[in-house]
């Protein structure tokens, strides 16, 4: 079966483009008022040509391959050999660190390792221009890695260093219009291609670096004034949107022009607000802000339960465009320690995922440009994990992924491809980024994603010590974001003292080469909050997004990170399923713990996908990824331990003395703006669910409250494994299920002496 593009990508309006009637140039330098032009947009989605050359020059004389538009070049075919083979720097680095590396490598390793023999490729395609010529022709790219550069019908008409963002290219010095024209894309084959102080993704647990053209590719053709994008910025306490809406005049004379706003509903199109019509003048050459100020009459806002969308339609006199948008705010509060969305608390409850790690995987394939795998991915998923946040980790995502946030409500932490490390990673080198090229990359990045509503915290960098980012990066493009997000600066010190602080909570990294010195009972004595020292600012709202060290592969095999973890917890013979079952279980209890404490605004999971093969450092919690089946064990405990209505047994003793009397501590925690109460029942069962004994006991939880109780229950005479098991069940209709929180133990005869855990 051969790869595929996104199926209903030539669907223009499926991507949300609009195909607009075509008008005539105008010949007159002012644009009337009523004038209608309009935008075309043209997707260039689907097969291309592809050749190679060692050379930047070097166009190939033969394209005998071919490849999707979106996807990567692993994807060809026929197959190109050792297409992702290149040793990153920080792959090398950590070979260095484990003593596996070659001595050759110390001297020169900053560059990596090419181990393939082209450092480009070439996407080769036709497409017949309008027969009217058109005074703006832009080729947009979404994204392609590493480095673009474009020529058509042999003149080269652009080039952009950018990995992560969408790059624009103006077509009109070598158009022929009402004609078949010949576009050229060449991209880099490996990360080295760029200039070593640019950002082309660092990631040290990343073994494959696969080039591609891996998002949509479109023509744009337009009149003018010609728009260059549009950012809004909704203020709920008013109803109100703030247009910003950037345009230009390539041409030789000033022109003058209408600009129109009009706003309807996603679905439905029902119109629900139009703005005051301006009239504009721009000079030759020049490009120019304009805002405007909109109502919107009873507006809805756009919530994780309710992602409900609005559309923004802007028209000049030669061009429109339309843009999605959601009446959404979202914040941090140093007060609180909470985040906010639309002006009430929200916890947030989530994971990560690493794309660019799953690329490499054996099974990824064309699976990240299909539909319906990505919108059970993002939606039917997630929703059933009781999930409402993402971290997008270690590498950008394709534009339709957010557009896909947008429609199913979910929370999106945007992090830029950066993990660097700390001083002394790079066995004393120290990276040093162009911090121009930087600031260019953010503002791009940022204004490809400023209207999304999923997209609510910029994230900077993962993992990184630099004082870049807080001292010239975040300062210079902050303001350019009109809806004012945070910004995650990961190990850094925060920009603003209400910017969110990451927590990454290992409690098992002790066991990655030595002794494992936690023990899942150290918990019971301990309050959930902040090691000292482990945050950046003690004052700012606190994150946890990373948390477990427990990787498996998806054939429960431990991963590079966890093979000590594993041996040391069931030994060395242990099956695949036991230590699947127990990584759920861990998992789980730790999840409970941090969210019911209370102590973090949020607590995210690593990892929902990345890669899984012999050799990797994480792995995610896919029994089928193509399918997306879960492993059950995971479902079922971490799906659990995520519910809104959470409950958490503050026990984790291995063992229990039958015939005893114990009182057991259960925490009820409630993430919903409604007070709950019902009955908590604490039971024993065997393992096949045969209840031994319980005690039950009312419970009332405040909107967004917490309540602890005091459980007693006598242990009766029996041996071996059971399960331990608190319930909360809401009063109300009995289809809803209780939240369980479960512990194994294992009971002993009254007498004998349980074994310290």
């Amino acid at each position: 079966m051969q790869p595929a593009p996104y199926v209903k990508s030539q669907r223009l309006a499926r991507w949300g483009l609009c195909l607009v009637m075509l008008f005539p140039l105008t010949a007159l330098a002012e644009v009337k008022p009523g004038g209608e032009g309009g935008r075309l947009t043209v997707s260039l989605n689907g097969w291309w040509q592809i050749g190679e050359s060692r050379g930047a020059d070097e166009i190939p004389v033969s394209f005998n391959h071919r490849v999707p538009v979106p996807g990567l070049v692993n994807l060809a075919r026929p197959p190109f050999p050792k297409v992702d083979q290149f040793i990153s720097r920080e792959n090398m680095a950590n070979r260095i660190r484990a003593g596996t590396a070659p001595a050759e490598w110390l001297t020169n390793y900053w560059v990596g390792k090419v181990e393939q023999d082209r450092n480009y490729f070439w996407y080769r395609r036709t497409f017949r221009a309008p027969n009217k010529p058109r005074a703006v022709a832009w080729l947009k790219i979404n994204k392609a890695q590493f480095g673009t550069a474009v020529w058509l019908n042999g003149k080269k008409v652009g080039e952009y260093a950018g990995c992560f963002t969408a790059s624009y290219h103006d077509l009109q010095p070598a158009i022929q219009w009402g004609a078949e024209n010949t576009l050229i894309i060449r991209i880099g084959t490996h990360p080295a291609v760029l200039p070593d102080n640019f950002p082309t993704g660092s990631d040290f647990e990343k073994n494959k670096w696969t080039p591609g053209i891996y998002d949509d590719v479109s023509l744009i053709f337009a009149d003018l004034p010609a728009i260059e994008h549009v950012q809004i910025a909704p203020r709920l306490a008013s109803n109100t949107i703030i247009v910003q809406t950037r345009l230009r005049n390539p041409g030789p004379v000033p022109i003058t022009a209408p600009l129109y706003h009009t706003i309807t509903t996603w679905k439905g199109g029902r119109l629900a607000a139009v703005g005051t019509p301006e009239t504009v003048t721009l000079f030759a050459g020049e490009s120019r802000d304009f805002s405007q100020t909109i109502a919107i009459p009873q507006a809805r806002w756009w919530t994780p339960e309710d992602p409900f969308l609005y559309v923004l339609e802007t028209r000049t006199g030669g061009d429109s465009l339309r843009t999605r948008f959601g009446m959404r705010e979202f914040r941090f509060d140093a007060a609180t320690r909470r985040a906010w969305l639309n002006g009430r608390v929200y916890f947030l409850r989530g994971s990560n995922i690493t794309l660019h790690r799953f690329f490499e995987d054996p099974q990824c394939g064309d699976l990240p440009w299909r539909e319906a795998w990505v919108r059970r991915l993002l939606g039917e998923l997630p929703r059933q994990m009781h999930w409402n946040y993402f971290r997008f980790c270690i590498g950008p995502v394709p534009e339709r992924w957010f557009e896909i946030c947008d429609e199913e409500g979910l929370l999106i932490q945007n992090e830029f491809f950066v993990w660097t490390g700390g001083p002394g990673w790079y066995q004393g080198y120290s990276r040093k980024y162009d911090a121009e090229e930087m600031i260019r990359q953010y503002r791009d990045w940022m204004r490809d994603h400023w209207n999304h509503p999923s997209v609510v915290v910029w994230d900077a960098n993962n993992e990184t010590k630099d004082d870049i980012f807080h001292t010239r990066i975040i300062p210079a493009v902050r303001p350019l974001d009109l809806s004012n997000r945070p910004w995650e600066n990961s190990y850094n010190p925060p920009a603003d003292p209400n910017d969110p602080v990451e927590d990454h909570p290992y409690l098992m990294y002790s066991g990655f080469r030595g002794k494992l010195n936690f023990k899942m009972s150290d918990l019971e004595t301990r309050d959930g909050a902040p090691r000292k020292g482990s945050l950046p600012s003690a004052t700012n709202p606190p994150l946890i997004n990373e948390y477990g060290w427990l990787w498996l592969n998806r054939d429960g095999t431990p991963t590079l990170l966890t093979e000590n973890v594993y041996a040391q917890l069931l030994g060395t013979n242990a099956t695949s399923r036991q230590r699947l079952d127990l990584w759920a279980y861990l998992l789980a209890g730790k999840t409970e713990y941090w969210r019911a404490h209370r102590h973090y605004a949020g607590i995210i999971h690593f990892v929902y996908l990345t890669c899984s093969y012999p050799g990797v450092y994480t792995s995610d919690h896919f029994a089928d990824v193509r399918r997306l089946k879960l492993d059950p064990a995971f479902a079922d405990y971490v799906g659990e331990a995520f519910k809104p209505l959470g409950v958490y047994l503050n026990f984790f003793q291995p063992n229990l003395l039958a015939q005893t009397n114990h009182e057991f501590t259960i925490y009820i925690i409630n993430d919903e703006y409604r007070p709950v109460k019902g009955t908590l029942h604490l039971t024993l069962r065997t393992h096949t669910g045969r209840e031994l004994a319980s005690s039950t006991q009312p419970f009332s939880v405040d909107a967004l409250g917490q309540s602890i109780h005091q459980v007693p229950l006598t242990i009766p005479w029996a041996t071996g494994p059971h399960i331990l098991q608190a319930a909360a069940h809401l009063d109300g209709p009995k289809r809803t299920p209780p939240t369980l929180s479960r512990r194994w133990v294992e009971l002993q005869p009254a007498g004998q002496n349980p074994s310290k855990p």
